[in-house]
């Protein structure tokens, strides 16, 4: 629809710009014309792909349209999307996987500099018109110009910093002269995106419209009458040197809380660049090249972008074709209760039962914070608010196509309400469990049907973390474990195929991480201690925390289930953990674990504050195991591609990132060194560093 509107401003009286006698266009990915006013019309539409990126060709045919621009200078250039996607998504990341060589990527730098530059440089209005997203390199091509239009669904944002770089076009220089150079920076460094009305606010774009009156704001901006955006008296104190040094060190310390400099060099190089040369353009354009290419070939970024694909190859494996409208959650708890407003949120009508009211009710309390920090329009709320149902008497199972149960993590519990149900269910509805941990070929037991039986494993928090596991027991049916497998990527979550195992791969990977934490703990190493080695490695927190935030119990009663099927391959489970459950030291959910929690965060007593240095072998005892077991997985059939697992490890429970995953991270260590560290830790600590079978075969 929106790329019908597009073309329908191109009307039928544009014609040709310049004595170009073909009426077709000369260009592979763009399309220029010119109207009756004499204002040209630059249409993006890179060939075979659904969205616009920027790559060498792109830019070089680019260079070429700029040419002709030069050539037959019209009134004015107008530049946009034919894309229904939006504007221009960013570079091409293609083009940054295996770089390696810092000088050739400042080449390429310079190159793509001289096009955008040759962009500012028209002697002609230039207005970039701008709808969806606009993001990285797209917003960069959209500084270049002097005046941006917005249609009210556009969304703007530099994501580089996810991908371990800053902007690498120009957008460093631009974007902190053109608005407030705080609120510049801020965006840069996040990698959030903001909506049209907040651009408008900070001065990014200088109107926003609605697509019908697209032509009169072009023709206002070209002619101009259209009142631009301009930097205020603020923005050149806030570019002077004194207020840059200021601010650069409150931005590292912000930084440092998200992202330490030793991992994630990008933000601190982003913060040295505005300081050192920010209200320069021409010093900060040409310092930005350089920094841009160091970062490029760095581990961390090419790890990062690893992860990026890691990310698209997860999505397409989704598939399509899933027929799921109408999901059925039983068991409004921590986890359910979050399963069904996820869903929601994401379109489908949800019915959440519960054997009481109050968890239900205290469900959709949670599902109304969530649609009101994810969803913008106050009607939209309203409306997924509607299709959250209440169901305390369980009837939504009768029309739902899918159902999801999330009762707590005991075998007899779950069978008894797949006996309850199974006999209500749709023929062809699925049963899907969010066990954590209990084998399929054990739950399945007692079904009349059970090929209709397939594991949804959601991760904690449920709005945060992106990976499920989709997982199959022998029998089950191979087209309803396809349509699992789509629904999970319709509600916008990454999917992993794995075969039912006890722990599958992800609660087996990092049941060993946790329970040495306890080992360490029994050793009399602080806490504080343990959980620094972890955050010294890259793990967003460490394994003492993280156990009290899944809770003391589940990790337990995981432990327990684990350890019976695989023995001596994980650590022993203290005799003091079990007496802490037992007195209901939970963790965050009781307020009390390990640490003592308040406000949904844990309150660090001072000998916890001070960080002692930890030891490189108490690291590789919390990490190694991870990647063992993740390859013991992978030799097993578990899983069956390795960067799959990668990716799990990332999605599902925020390993490192820019490590790539622990089977990424055991590549780049050295296979060798990790096999012969493993087999020293067994010697001095015990079988459960076992190097696995599978480290023989791994590559």
């Amino acid at each position: 629809m929106i790329k019908s509107q597009i073309m329908d401003v191109l009307s039928d009286r544009v014609r040709e710009l310049g004595p170009v006698p073909d009426p077709a266009s000369p260009y592979t990915n763009f399309k220029l014309t010119r109207d009756d006013d004499g204002i040209a019309w630059l249409l993006f539409d890179r060939a075979g792909t659904s969205a616009n990126t920027l790559s060498a060709d792109v830019l070089e045919e680019f260079d070429r349209v700029l040419t002709e621009l030069e050539t037959h200078r019209p009134a004015g250039l107008v530049i946009r999307s034919a894309k229904a996607s939006g504007f221009i998504a960013g570079a091409d990341v293609n083009a940054f996987r295996g770089a390696n060589d810092a000088r050739a990527v400042g080449i390429e730098m310079l190159r793509a500099h001289a096009v955008v530059d040759r962009l500012e440089a028209l002697r002609i209005p230039t207005v970039a018109v701008i709808h969806g997203f606009c993001l990285g390199g797209g917003l960069e091509v959209a500084l270049a110009c002097q005046s941006r239009i917005a249609i009210d669904d556009a969304r703007f944002g530099f994501p580089e910093v996810m991908l371990g770089l800053h902007p690498g076009l120009g957008g460093t220089a631009r974007f902190p002269l053109l608005i407030n150079p705080a609120e510049a920076m801020s965006l840069m460094l996040t990698g959030k995106t903001i909506d049209a009305r907040r651009a408008k606010s900070l001065g990014l774009v200088d109107a926003v419209t609605q697509e019908r009156h697209v032509r009169g704001a072009v023709k206002d901006a070209v002619f101009g009458r259209l009142k631009r955006a301009q930097p205020g008296l603020l923005n050149n104190l806030l570019n002077a040197a004194p207020a840059r040094g200021l601010l650069a060190n409150r931005m590292r310390r912000e930084a440092e809380k998200a992202a330490p400099r030793q991992h994630y060099p990008a933000p601190y190089a982003l913060i040295d660049l505005w300081e050192r040369h920010g209200g320069d353009k021409v010093a900060m354009l040409r310092a930005e090249q350089t920094s841009f290419a160091e970062l490029m070939v760095s581990p961390t970024a090419q790890n990062l972008i690893r992860v990026f694909f890691l990310r698209e190859q997860m999505k397409k494996s989704a598939g399509s074709g899933h027929g799921i409208e109408h999901v059925h959650v039983i068991g409004a708890g921590a986890m359910g209760g979050d399963i069904a407003a996820w869903c929601t949120s994401q379109g489908l009508r949800v019915t959440l039962a519960d054997m009481k009211p109050e968890p239900i009710a205290a469900a959709i309390k949670r599902a109304a914070d969530l649609f009101k920090k994810t969803i913008r329009k106050a009607t939209e709320v309203r409306d997924a608010l509607d299709r959250l149902i209440p169901d305390l008497a369980g009837e939504g199972v009768r029309n739902a196509d899918l159902v999801i149960e999330a009762v707590p993590e005991k075998l007899e519990l779950k069978q008894k309400v797949y006996a309850t149900i199974e006999p209500r269910m749709k023929r062809d509805a699925i049963l899907a469990t969010n066990t954590s941990s209990i084998p399929l070929q054990e739950l399945r037991v007692g079904l009349q049907r059970p090929e209709h039986l397939v594991g949804l494993h959601f991760f904690n928090p449920v709005s945060r973390l992106q990976l499920v596991e989709v997982v199959a027991h022998d029998g089950t049916d191979a087209t309803l474990f396809s349509r699992a497998r789509a629904f999970v990527g319709a509600i916008d979550r990454l999917p992993l195929s794995v075969k039912s195992s006890p722990g599958f791969l992800v609660n087996r990977a990092l049941t060993p991480y946790m329970l040495e934490a306890m080992v360490l703990l029994d050793e009399k190493i602080d806490q504080a201690v343990i959980d620094n080695a972890a955050r010294k490695f890259g793990m967003p927190m460490g394994p003492v925390e993280l156990a009290d935030q899944v809770g003391l119990d589940i990790c337990l009663d995981v432990g327990d289930m684990l350890r019976a099927k695989f023995g001596d391959a994980l650590p022993p489970t203290p005799a003091w953990l079990r007496e802490k459950v037992a007195k209901g030291e939970l963790g965050r959910k009781t307020g009390k674990g390990f640490y003592t929690w308040r406000d949904g965060k844990p309150e660090r007593i001072a000998s916890q504050v001070i960080e002692r240095e930890p030891s490189q072998e108490m690291i590789d005892r919390l990490i190694l195991p991870i990647s063992n077991v993740c390859v013991a997985a992978l030799h097993e059939g578990i899983v069956d591609n390795a960067d799959s697992v990668d990716g799990a490890m990332i999605f599902g429970t925020g390993y490192a990132p820019f490590r790539g995953g622990p089977l990424n991270y055991a590549r780049m260590r050295g296979i060798e060194d990790v096999v012969t560290t493993l087999r020293n830790l067994a010697q001095k600590f015990g079988d459960r560093f076992t190097p696995d079978a599978g480290w023989e075969t791994f590559k």
